[in-house]
């Protein structure tokens, strides 16, 4: 049997508990997405922007899937602590695919931000939320469907007009069960007009199981709003991430995504950013170390509908052993969107001759008075350096690190809060060293 037919079967024959605990909004896009869904099924082999990673297999797993809302007797407080100096956080949680309301969050937020459940949301705030949720994600290929049929919960950040939220929000995805466990979770994200925030967001497994997430991002930036946007990654060589992140961007926004992926099985990444409105300007970046049987795909789709916008795109990958990865970048600049200024950078390291880089730098212009560059470039480490630094008494195994720490260090500087950038020098440094294990709670606190 196909494994789409046996979701299909598993979504008609649990409907009802499905749909019952959830709100109306989520449950009228979720029929529409697994209309497609069924027409679609999962990628193919010979789909172009699968064609590197087989995300078909992964399904064929016998995942538990939690549609009945079980509580799972997991607290946060045993599963994760962070202490990062002089990072102010706000912490909130998903376990597995469901919002942790069990937080002891003490400080009020400013009137009319609304954080926490996005299903709770979406039955209180119907009206507020309808024009967003699966607004962009609904286009989106199976894997978005497949999201969007299965999901019935997440995290809704919903800013209003002029409204800038201090201190940073920290959202802990964290995977627990004692069985191989399917999550499916969704974030939205809205930004009314000139607000600002800080979003970090830690992906996390507790145990040895095998799991595999699907997690869907919308984000929604009004004229002059400002969203600063750190993902990191810190999972086991048992976890599959399938991660689509969605963003439009409406007139001088201002959005910086950094996405590190520092310990994983196999991962994919999907960004896709939709410059809207005159002088928004996006700047997104992502680092990947690999080794073993790792595996991570990032593709970057980075559409200009405007004039006078610009987007900066720099990807750094640094692979080890028999580790394989894919960058596949797309800066698309639309007809009547004159004055862009867009460039594209993806620089890959392998480190072995086992080692396997797939890299697709693509640029489609359809305006006459633009500025645009890209490139991609693979290779290894420099011979000449090394010998440099081994001349002045350094040794082979240091200067190596040395090298690496210094390619990786250009996307780690694109964060802006010191805390997370100081100690992801740190962890990066560590993981170069071997000395970065998959563990119990947040490695920014060790």
């Amino acid at each position: 049997m196909n494994h789409e037919k046996e979701y299909i079967e598993i979504f008609d024959r649990h409907r009802q508990l499905i749909e019952e605990p959830c709100a109306r909004l989520l449950n009228i896009e979720r029929e529409k997405a697994f209309i497609k869904f069924k027409a679609l099924g999962f990628p193919k082999s010979n789909d172009e922007q699968y064609r590197h990673s087989n995300v078909a297999k992964l399904f064929a797993t016998d995942f538990g899937m939690n549609l009945g809302r079980i509580n799972i007797n997991a607290s946060p407080a045993e599963l994760f602590t962070c202490d990062v100096p002089n990072l102010n956080t706000r912490q909130e949680f998903l376990i597995n695919d469901s919002y942790y309301k069990g937080g002891n969050n003490k400080k009020e937020l400013p009137e009319g931000v609304l954080l926490g459940s996005l299903n709770d949301f979406a039955e209180s705030s119907h009206e507020l939320l309808a024009p967003y949720y699966n607004r962009l994600a609904g286009n989106g290929d199976s894997i978005a469907q497949f999201n969007t049929s299965f999901v019935q919960d997440g995290l809704l950040l919903y800013i209003p007009r002029g409204v800038e939220i201090e201190e940073t929000i920290q959202i802990v995805t964290m995977l627990h069960s004692g069985i191989d466990m399917m999550s499916n979770r969704r974030l939205l994200i809205i930004l009314g007009e000139n607000a600002k925030a800080n979003i970090l967001i830690c992906d996390h497994s507790s145990n040895n199981n095998k799991s595999l997430s699907t997690q869907v991002s919308e984000i929604f930036l009004a004229d002059g709003a400002q969203l600063n946007l750190y993902e990191i990654e810190e999972t086991d060589n048992n976890n599959a991430r399938l991660a689509q992140l969605y963003v439009r961007q409406n007139s001088n926004s201002r959005f910086n995504h950094c996405n590190v992926t520092l310990t994983n099985g196999f991962t994919r990444n999907l960004t896709e950013v939709v410059l809207d409105g005159e002088g928004a300007e996006t700047d997104i970046s992502g680092l990947v170390i690999n080794d073993k049987q790792q595996h991570t795909d990032n593709r970057t789709l980075v559409e200009h509908r405007t004039p006078r916008c610009n987007s900066n795109e720099l990807y750094k990958y640094i692979l080890d052993e028999n580790s394989t990865a894919v960058f596949a970048g797309k800066m698309l600049i639309r007809p009547g969107a004159q004055q862009t200024n867009s460039q594209q950078t993806n620089r890959n390291l392998c480190l072995t001759s086992c080692a396997r880089m797939y890299a697709q730098p693509q640029l489609e212009i359809y305006a006459d008075d633009v500025k645009c560059s890209h490139g991609s470039t693979v290779g290894q480490l420099d011979e000449n350096a090394l010998f440099y630094m081994q001349q002045r008494g350094i040794p082979i195994e240091e200067a190596r690190h040395l090298l690496m720490f210094a390619f990786a260090g250009e996307v780690i500087d694109k964060i802006a809060i010191d805390a997370i950038r100081d100690r992801l020098h740190m962890l990066v440094e560590k993981r170069f060293r071997g000395e970065l294990n998959r563990c119990k709670g947040c490695t920014l606190c060790k």
